[in-house]
This record gives C-alpha cells, sequence and structure tokens, in this order.
C-alpha cells in the first residue's frame, strides 16, 4: 500500500494541478487524533468543484491516482438510491490496496458543507480564501450522550418488547426470522445500554466509534465475552441462548445505568421473562 504521505501528496497535487477544485478537504478516521492509524484506514477526500459534468463525464480523470481494482458510484445506481443530493462519490480500492472514497461537491455548497459536518474534517486547500473561520476537526458529535430517564425507559421498553419476536420467531421454527429480529431490533437496544455504561464510567467524554468498534477498550473482559456469546447463532438452541445471554448481560448493564443516573428499572424485565420461558419451555 502507499503511504499516508504518498495519497496525501496525491491528493494536493491533482487539487492544485485542476482549476476547476476550489477547496480540497480530507474527512473521517484521519482527521480524528484519538483513532491510530492503520494501513486499512480509508482516504476520504472532496473537492469543491466549479463544474461537476467536467468530472462526471467520464472516468478517465480517475486514473492519476492509480489503478482500480473496484470502483462504486453510489449516485449512479439503481438498486440503491443516491443519498448525496448534488454531490457525486467515487469508492475505489487500488491494485496495491488503498481504498479512496472520492466526493465531488459543487462549490456553491460549501457553506452548507461546513454547517451540516459532523466535526470530522480537515481542510487541505483553499483556493480562493472561502473559509472564513479555523476549522479544527474533532469527534464531540460522536460522544455518548448521557440518557434521560425517558430514553432509558425507552431502550428497556424497546429490549424486552423486541425480545419476544425473536422467541415467536424461535417457536416457529423460523430462524432466518429470529435472528434477523435479534441483529437489528433486537442487539442494538443491549449496545445501547452498554454504551451508556461506557459513557458513565467515562463521564461521556469519548465516542467507541462506529458500530460500537472501540467497545472492548472499554468494559471487562468477562462483559466483552459474554456480549461475543450473543453473536453465535448457528442453531435454535444457539439462538435461545444467545436470547438468555443478553437477557442477563442487558439486565445487569440497565440496573447498573439506573443506579447512576438515579432512574429506576422498569418491570417490562420482571413482566415478560415469564412469557419467555413459557415459550421456551413449550416450544424449545
Amino acid at each position: 500500500m502507499r503511504s499516508k504521505q504518498e495519497m496525501m501528496e496525491l491528493g494536493m497535487n491533482f487539487a492544485q494541478s485542476c482549476e476547476q477544485i476550489r477547496i480540497f478537504t480530507l474527512e473521517g478516521s484521519l482527521t480524528n487524533v484519538n483513532i491510530p492509524n492503520d494501513e486499512f484506514q480509508d482516504y476520504d477526500f472532496s473537492y469543491f468543484v466549479t463544474d461537476m459534468e467536467h468530472f462526471k463525464r467520464n472516468d478517465d480523470w480517475l486514473n492519476y491516482f492509480g489503478k482500480r481494482i473496484m470502483m462504486q458510484k453510489p449516485e449512479a445506481m439503481e438498486l440503491f438510491p443516491p443519498e448525496l443530493g448534488n454531490w457525486f462519490s467515487y469508492i475505489m480500492i487500488f491494485e496495491d490496496g488503498t481504498k479512496m472514497d472520492l466526493t465531488l461537491i459543487p462549490l456553491h455548497e460549501y457553506a452548507d458543507y461546513f454547517a451540516n459536518s459532523d466535526g470530522l474534517v480537515e481542510v487541505l486547500l483553499d483556493k480562493d480564501n472561502l473559509i472564513l473561520e479555523p476549522i479544527i476537526p474533532t469527534d464531540q458529535m460522536y460522544h455518548i450522550d448521557k440518557p434521560s430517564c425517558q430514553s432509558f425507559d425507552d431502550c428497556c421498553n424497546e429490549f424486552w418488547m423486541s425480545s419476544t419476536y425473536v422467541a415467536k420467531g424461535l417457536a416457529r421454527n423460523e430462524l432466518l426470522f429470529a435472528a434477523d429480529m435479534m441483529n437489528q431490533v433486537f442487539r442494538p437496544n443491549l449496545l445501547t445500554m452498554l454504551r451508556w455504561k461506557v459513557g458513565i464510567e467515562t463521564e461521556f467524554s469519548l465516542s467507541i466509534g462506529k458500530s460500537d468498534k472501540f467497545l472492548e477498550k472499554y468494559v471487562s473482559s468477562e462483559t466483552w465475552i459474554t456480549l461475543l456469546a450473543t453473536y453465535e447463532m448457528g442453531s435454535r438452541e444457539n439462538i435461545w441462548e444467545a436470547l438468555y445471554t443478553s437477557y442477563a448481560l442487558f439486565r445487569k448493564s440497565a440496573q447498573f445505568v439506573a443506579d447512576q443516573l438515579g432512574y429506576s428499572y422498569p418491570d417490562y424485565d420482571e413482566n415478560v421473562s415469564p412469557y419467555i420461558d413459557s415459550i421456551r419451555r413449550t416450544y424449545a
């Protein structure tokens, strides 16, 4: 793979040499001082341009960055509707393994871009001095938020209600449905509660990353091993065990959060647990 210095110089050299490009920014994890650099990080570049069609007309100009083994143009796809409005992006993997996410943005939208930024952005080039205030990258938008009493109750409510869907799928031997409910609806509430526990223990001063990828760093080894066990769902019995393991982990974490924040742990657990037990006894 090319080095960070090589890629940054490549992006800058192209921006400087192309008259249509007026602003060049770097986004994402490479701007975040709290994330260690590694060879798998993407280069999230954005070019603010005066003429979008100049670039969209064909893809030959992208050869400047190297030979590609794979490219995706999300805004040109039909199956997955575009979400970037007037912007246009190229997600590229090069033959040396380097990955670049390059986005073209109409120059006149630069103010909206910075107003709606997630904070992880660094201005590398501003040819016309359009950006008047200094931009300092920060991941503060992703810091764990302290839950309100209502949010805490909502999480508990959704956790226990959605667990009934998992049990129903298992009772019917609909394993794909049960696994989907487990992963898409039920488990996110367990992760939310674990996230809040970490927030309390770190005074809500940090982020644990996209998809909670740094969670392991902030929980005990016992909690981590227990959480990983809930992903073992290769059989009907495995899913039952994952469900009950999730119950125990959620119960412990939620009671901690409730105690620390002065909230009451609601009675959803007390009411739903016997109901799930009866389903398992009858249909397991």
